[in-house]
């Protein structure tokens, strides 16, 4: 029974018969050139191939000619074939040495792109390493990254291999194992190969039988074997040669007359092998009677449904003879009267461009066709016939990120529609890197989270200063801006507070200013406090300045309006306090002491203190003023708008300023607050003192440690604490007697002794 192989074979040979019928006649190309053709069967084997190989390049002749216009007949132009890179690497290195052009159709190692080794190889089907980049780009696809390998122990397995393991590389697959067997292999290699094969499967969980490693089958799969767990849901897929369609073929090659198959020796034997009968009378055989149909058998040779290497053949035929026929018309020997004798070497197939049936020939540099491939998918039909149906595409000659394209026409098993999983690790989720496992291929990993304000993409690396990572962690994103905004809640309430506290110091006035004439107004030197409720005014809106984004105006400004004010409100209390002390003096006898401290003095004292103040602050502004600041510290998520101090220096001398002015008014007035008045405001001036210096004592350790925006909050609530605890405590008591006890505002209650 003729193998699989032969049929094969036999029908490329038949193609090329028929290819060459076709070019003897046509009037178009070498137009009177009759092509000759040899046939030889290598049988496989590489010592066959090379034995036929020294037959075409030393000629059939065992004539030698001495004349001077001696003529080789029969001398070989070309050749065509092998049907393998093994073979066709052989025959190469025989032919090679001649100068025979070399044309495959089945020869696909990309080590024949080597002009250097193989000079005169061509080939029209494309090299392995295009087939190897399909394949990878397959895997890649359907993100198979964690694989197994499985090649033929020969050239062209070996090669291919390599060849795939480099484009696998490219895209970021492991392959966990590269096994090799070749068929004639004792029985204890290919178990080896299959107890790799096996351990793979185990951990991948895939349970797949190739029909392409059928002598692996008996010792690979024993499904008993395999746990319950294994999914069974893969398919095969393969790249193959674009199928075509070669007019005229299949006629040609089912229109076979008995004396046609008598005549040749290959023919008959396929003829009575096919039909169990013998063209020539014998005991074991019937004779062939002549009513044999060729066209009811079903074997590789009547198959021409999907052309695809056949077709191969065929276009390499139509290369040579497009390759003599473009150095028969540069050199004019189209006449039927002459012989056409030229050296071999001087046919170019490189400069061959041709197309043929809808299909384009051509040769690169390499000797290499234009790269292109179907991706196909074994499925099978309604009536469990295996079939391939084509499911995308890989075209070399389009650009990069165009090449591969694939659709979802696919059959999985058990007709399954989910992607079988082939991966050593999981992808790592967001925010995490990968970290290689010991001894393990780089698609063997561990997953660990990335550090604080880091991104993966695909490893960990920090987001520029001014982002921070989003939920995910697979983007950097711009960090939020906080400072004291108007439109929160906090700050609408430190605002409302701080126009209520001016708008009470302002009513207190009008108070004051109402009822100037009385008693208890006078006596309380009305000129120091209008001033001080002047300032507590500035006091409770100088908290504004502090609320919103800072610019330098801002920063500028809430710094010194404070350390200003503050000072002028203390200097009025020290200079109401040192009246009070004043006051109780000049009423012992013999004593002149408000002739030195009357209202001249007074206002000098306020103002004095105050322009010392304004001076720190000038010197302030103009050495190193505060200015905004973006904060990336306090919070690595958010950025902070806050007012830097500038000079720091300048910064604590205005509050130490106001500090040392505060504790020697609170000093001033704890030694007047028992003086013998009736209503002695040394004493009202002694708890507001003590109220300033302990809001301001607890602020520090407070404005040190409040993070953000509500570091400005603390200094606003600081501000008008203190500013609530003069006005309540040194005009609440008085404004209560105004209001609500006229009866006490009169001198006569004033004047009285406790």
């Amino acid at each position: 029974m003729w193998s699989y192989d032969f049929l094969t074979e036999l029908r490329f040979s038949r193609a090329m018969i028929f290819a060459i019928e076709e070019i003897n006649n046509s009037t178009e190309l070498l137009p009177g050139v009759k092509l000759g053709y040899q046939i030889h069967d290598s049988c496989a084997s590489v010592p066959v191939t090379v034995h036929a190989a020294f037959q075409l390049a030393n000629g059939n002749d065992s004539v030698f000619y001495t004349a001077d216009e001696c003529s080789q007949s029969g001398a070989v132009m070309a050749v065509i074939g092998e049907s393998g890179s093994t073979p066709s690497i052989s025959m190469s290195r025989v032919i090679g040495s001649f100068k025979i052009p070399q044309v495959s159709h089945y020869a696909t190692c990309a080590c024949l792109s080597d002009k250097k080794h193989y000079p005169t190889f061509f080939r029209t089907i494309p090299s392995d390493q295009y087939q190897a980049d399909a394949l990878a780009k397959l895997v890649k696809h359907f993100g198979w990254t964690w694989i197994g390998a499985v090649r033929s122990d020969s050239d062209y397995g070996n090669n291919g291999m390599a060849a795939f393991l480099e484009a696998a590389l490219r895209e970021g697959i492991c392959v966990e194992y590269s096994e090799s067997f070749y068929r004639t292999n004792p029985r204890s290699k290919i178990q080896r190969v299959a107890d790799v094969i096996r351990r793979f499967l185990y951990l991948l969980h895939v349970y797949f039988v190739s029909k392409c490693f059928r002598k692996l089958d008996k010792y690979l799969i024993k499904e008993t074997d395999l746990p319950h767990t294994i999914a069974k849901n893969p398919a095969i897929f393969g790249v193959a040669i674009q199928q075509s369609v070669i007019p005229g073929l299949r006629d040609f090659l089912l229109n076979l007359s008995p004396p046609q198959v008598a005549a040749s020796s290959v023919l008959s034997e396929f003829w009575e092998d096919s039909f169990n009968c013998k063209l020539k009378s014998e005991n074991v055989y019937s004779t062939c009677d002549g009513t044999e149909d060729i066209k009811k058998l079903s074997n590789p040779y009547t198959e021409t449904s999907q052309l695809r290497i056949t077709n191969m053949a065929y276009k390499a035929v139509y290369a040579i003879a497009h390759a003599i026929h473009n150095r028969v018309i540069l050199n004019n020997f189209f006449d039927n009267t002459f012989v056409i004798i030229f050296v071999t070497w001087h046919l170019n197939l490189k400069k061959v461009n041709f197309s043929r049936n809808g299909y384009h020939v051509s040769f690169d540099s390499n000797g290499d066709p234009v790269a292109f491939y179907e991706l196909v998918n074994w499925q099978k039909s309604d009536r469990g016939v295996i079939k391939l149906v084509k499911v995308g595409y890989y075209d070399a000659s389009l650009q990069k990120g165009q090449q591969f394209h694939i659709n979802w026409n696919i059959t999985w098993l058990e007709d399954s529609t989910q992607v079988p999983v082939s991966v050593c690790s999981e992808s790592c989720p967001p925010g995490t890197r990968k970290v290689l496992q010991k001894g393990k291929p780089i698609c063997c990993y561990d997953c660990i989270p990335c550090p604080e304000g880091e991104i993966n993409s695909p490893d960990c690396f920090p987001c520029p200063k001014e982002f921070w990572p989003n939920a995910e962690r697979n983007a950097c994103l711009t960090k939020p801006v906080e400072f004291l905004s108007f439109d929160e809640i906090l700050s609408i309430i430190l605002a409302v507070v701080s126009i209520s506290g001016a708008c009470l110091a302002i009513i207190t006035a009008v108070i004051f200013f109402y009822y100037r004439t009385t008693p208890i107004v006078r006596a309380n030197n009305s000129e120091l406090s209008f001033l001080l409720l002047f300032s507590l005014t500035l006091c409770f809106l100088c908290s504004l300045t502090f609320i919103g984004a800072p610019s330098e105006w801002s920063c500028m400004l809430r710094h010194t309006a404070f350390g200003i004010t503050f000072v002028l409100c203390i200097s009025c209390v020290l200079g109401k306090t040192i009246v009070v002390l004043m006051a109780f003096k000049a009423t012992l006898p013999g004593s002149n002491t408000m002739k030195w401290f009357g209202p001249v003095q007074q206002r000098m004292t306020v103002l004095s203190f105050t322009f010392i103040q304004v001076l720190i602050c000038i010197i302030w502004l103009v050495v190193s003023p505060p200015f905004p600041v973006k904060n990336l510290t306090t919070y690595k998520e958010k950025i902070i708008l806050e007012c830097a101090l500038g000079s720091a220096v300048g910064f604590w001398a205005v509050l130490g300023y106001i500090g040392l002015l505060a504790v020697f008014c609170f000093v001033l007035a704890v030694l007047a607050r028992k003086l013998p008045d009736n209503f002695n405001e040394a004493k009202m001036i002694t708890f507001s003192m003590l109220i300033f210096c302990a809001v301001w004592i607890t602020f520090i350790p407070a404005y040190v440690s409040s993070p953000g925006k509500f570091t400005v909050a603390v200094e606003i609530f600081a501000i008008l604490a203190s500013s609530f605890g003069l006005i309540l405590c040194i005009f609440a008591p008085k404004c209560f007697i105004i209001l609500f006890q006229p009866e006490k505002n009169t001198k006569k209650s004033l004047m009285n002794k406790s």
